[in-house]
């Protein structure tokens, strides 16, 4: 079968090839249609990126405290959260919760594929920052407290900023696989790259081109991300560490 990379320039409504490529007067070609779908795999994903690192970075740090009720608080939810399947986890947040919580019905399928993907990242994220923690000298935080830091002050001044420089690459990681992993917010009605590819093969029969096209933005996004954070490793980190590429 020929390829006919032409199916993205024909409108949606009447199947007309567009000039440019870019529908008119309310029309939309395939080509918007999945720009558009990418814009919300980008949405669901940085959202619940945003969430996953500040719930992981809270977390992580209450698995490394001398505290039980923090250690079994922090266990627990890192724990529940990546265990559970997260195709599973957004159904709970979609169909269960709202029966128990009527406030959830006011939240869009976005927002709850969103909240329930941060989470899902947290929990692993969370085990990146006990991780990075444990994995520093214990003089760093003995010469914290040598100095009159307090605990809080030693894990703010002291241990989270050299944690933090050491797992930035599996941090890298983890915003890729959160690119992959907004996928599955297509089961809840979102119109990110996955349904629109699903809804366009079915409508133009043209699996190959429609799929061609979704891998290829899948992979740019998460090269573009694995170039940021690579950046970003590369300023911040620590004397004498090595840079992941």
């Amino acid at each position: 079968m020929a390829w006919d990379w032409q199916v993205f320039c024909n409108s949606t409504i009447t199947g007309e090839t567009a000039a440019g490529c870019f529908g008119h007067c309310g029309d939309v070609t395939s080509l918007q249609w999945m720009l558009s779908a990418w814009g919300w795999t980008m949405a669901v994903a940085m959202l619940a990126l945003l969430i996953a690192l500040i719930l992981g970075l809270v977390i992580g740090t209450m698995r490394a405290l001398p505290s039980q009720i923090c250690n079994i608080f922090a266990t627990c939810w890192t724990e529940l959260f990546r265990n559970v399947p997260l195709l599973v986890q957004i159904f709970l947040w979609y169909h269960v919760l709202p029966v128990f919580f009527p406030a959830f019905k006011n939240l869009s399928s976005f927002l709850l594929a969103a909240i329930a993907l941060g989470l899902f990242t947290s929990a692993r994220i969370a085990e990146q920052v006990r991780a990075g923690i444990h994995s520093l000298p214990a003089g760093q935080g003995q010469a914290a407290t040598a100095m009159g830091f307090t605990l809080k002050q030693s894990f703010q001044y002291v241990i989270l900023p050299q944690a933090l420089r050491i797992i930035l690459p599996p941090l890298t990681s983890e915003a890729m696989n959160v690119i992959k992993n907004s996928s599955v917010a297509f089961a809840v009605s979102v119109t990110e790259l996955t349904l629109f590819a699903m809804q366009a093969q079915e409508e133009t029969s043209r699996g190959m081109e429609i799929y061609a096209g979704v891998t290829l933005l899948y992979v740019t996004t998460a090269l573009i991300i694995n170039r940021l954070m690579a950046a970003i490793e590369s300023r911040t980190r620590l004397p004498g560490q090595s840079v992941t590429s």
